[in-house]
């Protein structure tokens, strides 16, 4: 790696002839950080293993302990952790990028007898944090900020009750109110009110870990009461969490395969999850790749072309950087839909992808929506990734097929996959490769 000013470019290696490899994958993110948000509530000792340790899990757990939560890390195994509950204290927490740790936290800091300090980069600070900072104020909480940097100040507990809320900007208000809502005098009872919530999954995943620990969740399902969810008040369950591999991460890796013709296999894929990234099996399938689960192991082999897709991506918006990178590379134009919530993550996504996208030849038009992205010949450029994971991992997949493409500030991707660059040179290890900047 160089750098050019201030920026560290990643030349994307370019391979010229199809990816063959194993990728193993390290945990999963949201996972990993719900169960630690659960286990520091619980009414005993928890234990995770298989944990992720990337920047955004390892912000949370240096927030947990900064409000005096026990965290062990067993030293021969950095991914396997004990989570013993203690006498919660004030405190400042770094958010970094992380929104599971600005959104899941606050709520339970609300139960802390003192004052909780939150604050994180930069570019965090324009995230939208209002909806569940308002939420905890409407349920009792003292709450000074509506985004980063802001203060909660407790008393030991929370009143609880009924609240609603706007969630169409992100499922992650409503998984933060719930995450910690037994512990509330009254629990809590959400009503979202609004365009539908995206990313629905990720509550899923929410009311799956609570019930695993105890705690009695009623859905929209359950009830009947459309977009409605009540978390009852009573004890948390210490629990033994195995943490699954982070799908999401692996969908870089199995867009590699697609896009060269080639062969991924990813170990240790779930027969049934609540990951949102999971979604991908249907997604390549429909753009002509081969997908088969073998033993556990998923496997992912490209067609000789891609095809152009017309897909809603409101449930699993995470995917849309992998997905859009397909696109651009496949042999007819693609319409990227229901992910007008992407403008308030770690960045503009939409915004970002068609910049990025244009900025190589391509042709991405943001709509009301998403993105309607026309296949062109392309060519190498500065790939900016707005210090977003998955935009830098859009750019290394493109750069598998169009040399010249250089990807800034590529140590981002840490934020939910450690050593990304590694892994994807060993992924290429076997495939004669060349290093963009030399085109």
């Amino acid at each position: 790696m160089r750098k050019d000013g201030d920026v560290s470019i990643w030349p994307a290696p370019s391979s010229s002839s199809p990816v063959h490899a194993t990728v193993t994958l390290p945990g999963s993110k949201s996972i990993t950080n719900r169960a630690l948000i659960i286990s520091a509530l619980a009414s005993g000792r928890s234990t995770v293993t298989g944990t992720l340790r990337s920047r955004d899990t390892d912000l949370m757990i240096a927030a947990l302990r900064s409000i005096g939560v026990a965290i062990e890390i067993d030293a021969s195994d950095p991914t396997a952790l004990t989570v013993s509950p203690g006498s919660l204290r004030g405190g400042a927490v770094d958010c970094g990028l992380a929104g599971t740790v600005m959104r899941f936290l606050p709520p339970l800091t609300t139960l802390v007898p003192g004052t909780v300090f939150f604050d994180g980069d930069e570019q965090a600070r324009t995230r939208p944090l209002d909806t569940i900072l308002g939420a905890l104020r409407a349920l009792g909480a003292q709450v000074d900020g509506d985004a980063l940097p802001f203060t909660v100040t407790g008393t030991g507990r929370l009143r609880g009750g009924a609240v609603d809320i706007d969630a169409s900007g992100s499922s992650q208000f409503v998984s933060g109110l719930m995450l910690s809502a037994a512990r509330f005098d009254d629990g809590v009872t959400i009503h979202h009110i609004g365009k539908p919530v995206p990313s629905m999954p990720h509550i899923d995943m929410t009311v799956e870990m609570l019930r695993h620990a105890g705690v009695r969740v009623d859905t929209p399902q359950d009830s009947g009461d459309a977009d409605t969810w009540r978390v009852h008040p009573g004890p948390v369950s210490a629990a033994r969490w195995e943490v699954e591999p982070d799908l999401s991460n692996a969908t870089p890796f199995l867009a590699a395969a697609a896009v060269t013709g080639g062969e991924v296999r990813i170990p240790h894929w779930p027969s049934s999850t609540t990951q949102p990234g999971d979604a991908i099996r249907g997604i390549l399938t429909s753009m002509g790749a081969s997908v088969d689960l073998e033993d556990g192991t998923l496997v992912v082999r490209g067609p000789d072309t891609l095809r152009g897709i017309d897909i809603d991506l409101h449930d699993v918006g995470e995917l849309t950087p992998t997905v859009a990178a397909l696109a651009v590379l496949a042999d007819g134009p693609s319409h990227l839909r229901g992910i007008a919530h992407l403008r308030g993550h770690e960045t503009d996504r939409l915004a970002a992808l068609a910049t990025e996208i244009g900025k190589l030849g391509g042709n991405a038009v943001e709509t009301d929506d998403g993105l309607d992205i026309t296949p062109t010949a392309l060519h190498g450029n500065v790939w900016k990734s707005y210090a977003d994971h998955r935009m830098a991992t859009a750019g290394a997949i493109i750069g598998l097929v169009v040399p010249g493409v250089k990807v800034d500030d590529i140590g981002t991707t840490a934020k939910t996959l450690p050593d990304f660059e590694l892994l994807w040179a060993d992924m290429l290890a076997g495939a004669p490769a060349h290093d963009g900047s030399t085109s």
